[in-house]
């Protein structure tokens, strides 16, 4: 499959070069430019490229979106039209300003972003792990007290895609159902940043 990866920070890096390893070809873009990603280009090898952002959108058949939130609005929405994005942004009021929307509970930071690419499909994921810890603690399909990522989004055939790619790097997914459900695994929840089996976050979310 090929991966487009918008942001190229800890867990951008992390999934290109993850990903990569799993077979999948990564276009790679970020806000400074392609001549930028050259270092990591080089590491990943011949399955990486890079891109501009509107590029990696338009090649990726799934994009995982790893900026800062408050720079959504700067997503190439029509590129993105008809795709699969991988929300692993968080929403830090301190960092993005202020959201009244996210702040008051009317809506979750997912739910935000998918107004903003009408024609996409948004599932949340890798919001909830350390980049070392997911640089690290991947391992194989049925080992006991494998670490789950928690998952959100409205269309089962995309979170079906999306965990597939998360076993495939050595996580189990749980699919906590539609996008709304994703603010249960934000920043200050429970399941943020810990470390928890696929029954471990079923018995914290319910």
């Amino acid at each position: 499959m090929r991966i487009g990866i918008i942001g190229s920070g800890n867990i951008g890096g992390t999934l290109a070069r993850r990903l990569a390893g799993a077979g999948h070809e990564v276009v790679l873009a970020n806000s400074r430019g392609a001549e930028s990603l050259a270092g990591l280009v080089g590491e990943i090898g011949p399955a990486a490229t890079a891109s501009t952002p509107a590029g990696a959108a338009g090649a990726g058949e799934v994009v995982v979106v790893a900026i800062p939130f408050f720079r959504y609005t700067a997503l190439p929405a029509a590129e993105l039209a008809g795709k699969i994005v991988v929300d692993a942004t968080n929403y830090y009021d301190g960092r993005d300003g202020s959201f009244p929307e996210i702040t008051s509970g009317a809506v979750g930071s997912s739910e935000l972003l998918a107004r903003a690419l009408p024609g996409a499909t948004v599932v949340k994921a890798f919001n909830t792990i350390h980049y070392r810890h997911l640089a690290a603690e991947g391992v194989p399909s049925g080992t006991p007290g494998r670490r789950a990522i928690p998952i959100a989004g409205d269309d089962p055939a995309a979170n079906a895609t999306v965990a597939a790619l998360i076993d495939e790097i050595g996580f189990d997914a749980y699919d906590a159902g539609s996008l709304p459900e994703g603010r249960r695994f934000d920043p200050g929840t429970p399941l943020f940043n810990v470390a928890l089996t696929r029954d471990e976050v079923a018995a914290a979310l319910a």
